[in-house]
């Protein structure tokens, strides 16, 4: 397959070469791009040979950069291919408990193993044909995060709703073999996948390390919306702290055998559970930061590293400032602290409960503006609201429920804020302005 150029940068090694705007590139060193994988792994060399056709007329040109400088072209999409659809009907899905009228893009499951590699997307491993899982290993694409859920294959199946999800554990051992690095997800599922079938998911992930170089647990998250559903049960302070032990039990084994814990439970399930959450020294490296586990002991970690190197302004300020319910009482910690290092500045913390999926959903990403809009209208919000851009999507301009933030700020009169979800940005509010 022929990928269309849609742009060249003007100076840009493709541009001197003489490539130009619709041409297509058809191969580079004989290796035919299909994608954006292919383009950034056999564009990296420093002498190209580039096969193209111009207005269907094949040509080629020569080009010699520095390695791994981008020659310089654009195309139609950053994947250079359409995304890939998800092919299972998992029982745990978060997509299928959306409510109705969000915006479109929200209901599109993907499980692309590009976008694993490109930007930390789990994948199932299920859309990988035997070719795909031969790039991988030939390109040595490291991490690449799979979620396994179960090692038993007709659980697997059961789960997914796929009858191939449990062969396509095979693909998970061949790129094990390979070397190639795996960060695995499990989703637990109370009287699921969890307790005995917790204990041979892990066990058998254990014998694949070093290539698994950790395994995140987290409890699958449940809406209001799941109507016509698999009848699905949440854990609680009693599950939640029996979960725990067994990660812990395999923690311990493999602490003993090789110095590391690589299973971790998230972050929510100490939450669930009412227990103290582990220090920074806990994870690692943590290796599944964005899926949950180790985020607040990082982001204790990380305040209290910058706190100290940032100057009060020592004018009265005060500010209202958004979290979700599960992290309100570790985030109004760090706000008291900035109010101790700055007796000048007020900021109020609001926990917004999530209503909009059902009130079950406690984390801060998935708040939504209609929430904060119905929970903070008519209070007294001083000089400006501050959000957390976990809240946002990636462009940080719209949350869930399409909600701009122009829209939120005039519904609330006041100006908002944007801050970052990490404890250097916090501390960042001591030197914020009216």
């Amino acid at each position: 397959m022929a990928v269309l150029i849609t742009a060249v940068e003007k100076n840009s090694y493709a541009e001197k070469a003489g490539i130009q705007k619709n041409d297509t590139i058809v191969s580079i060193g004989k290796n035919e791009i299909n994608d954006v994988l292919d383009y950034q792994f056999y564009a990296s060399d420093i002498e190209l040979s580039v096969e193209l056709l111009r207005e269907g007329i094949p040509y080629s040109v020569k080009i010699r950069k520095p390695q791994y400088k981008d020659l310089g072209l654009e195309f139609k999409s950053y994947l250079m291919d359409e995304k890939r659809r998800c092919c299972n009907n998992c029982i745990f899905c978060f997509i299928d408990q959306n409510p109705k009228g969000m915006r479109e893009s929200i209901y599109f499951k993907d499980d692309d193993d590009r976008l694993s590699f490109l930007f930390g997307n789990y994948v199932t491993l299920t859309n990988l044909s035997s070719h795909d899982v031969e790039r991988i290993i030939k390109m040595k694409i490291s991490p690449i995060n799979v979620s396994v859920h179960t090692t038993n294959p007709q659980l697997r199946c059961r789960m997914m709703h796929n009858r191939f999800a449990g062969e396509a554990l095979q693909k998970l051992y061949k790129i094990a073999e390979a070397g190639n690095k795996i960060n695995a997800q499990i989703v637990l599922c109370p009287k699921i996948n969890d307790n005995d079938e917790l204990r041979r998911t892990l066990s058998d992930l254990e014998k694949l390390y070093p290539a698994v170089q950790s395994i995140a647990c987290v409890p699958v998250g449940v809406t209001a919306y799941r109507d016509g559903l698999f009848p699905m049960e949440t854990y609680n302070e009693t599950t939640a702290g029996e979960t725990i032990d067994i990660i812990h039990e395999f923690q311990e084994k493999f602490l003993k055998k090789d110095k590391k814990r690589i299973c971790y439970p998230s972050d929510e399930f100490f939450i669930l559970a009412k227990r103290k959450l582990p220090d920074y020294t806990y994870y690692g490296e943590f290796d599944q930061l964005d899926n949950g586990v180790g985020l607040i002991s990082f982001l204790y970690k990380e305040f209290e590293a910058f706190l100290p190197l940032m100057e009060p302004l020592g004018t009265k300020r005060s500010f209202t400032a958004v979290t979700g319910e599960a992290a309100y009482p570790f985030i109004n910690d760090l706000m008291q602290k900035l109010m101790e290092r700055d007796p000048n500045l007020k900021v109020n913390l609001k926990a917004i409960k999530n209503n909009f999926f059902g009130g079950k959903i406690t984390v801060a990403g998935l708040v939504t503006g209609t929430d904060i809009v119905q929970q903070l209208k008519g209070t007294d919000l001083g000089s400006a609201l501050i959000i957390p851009d976990c809240m946002l999507r990636h462009e940080r301009d719209k949350f869930l429920d399409d909600m701009t933030l122009e829209q939120l700020s005039q519904q609330l009169n006041i100006p908002v804020r944007v801050i970052g979800s990490d404890g250097s940005s916090m501390c960042e509010i001591l030197e914020m302005e009216v």
